[in-house]
């Protein structure tokens, strides 16, 4: 299984961008997306953003990811 972890864009620099991923900092591709802006909020599989989505959507995802990463020892 597959799993996408949304990020907000801290900088962005040609074709890659550094994200905040709850803390935690990663250079990732952004040469999938148009158009990305420090501020967005970017979808990321294996290193590559693969959308931009929305801040409540964003929000949403990582608090469900939080409480499940939390289940577990």
């Amino acid at each position: 299984m597959c799993l996408a972890i949304p990020g907000e864009v801290e900088s962005v620099c040609g074709d890659k961008a550094v994200i905040d991923i709850t803390g935690i900092r990663r250079e990732v591709s952004i040469a999938l997306v148009d158009r990305v802006n420090v501020g967005d909020y970017l979808l990321v599989h294996a290193g590559c953003a693969i959308a931009i989505i929305d801040k409540q959507e964003a929000l949403e995802t990582m608090e469900l990811l939080q409480q499940l990463a939390g289940e577990y020892p």
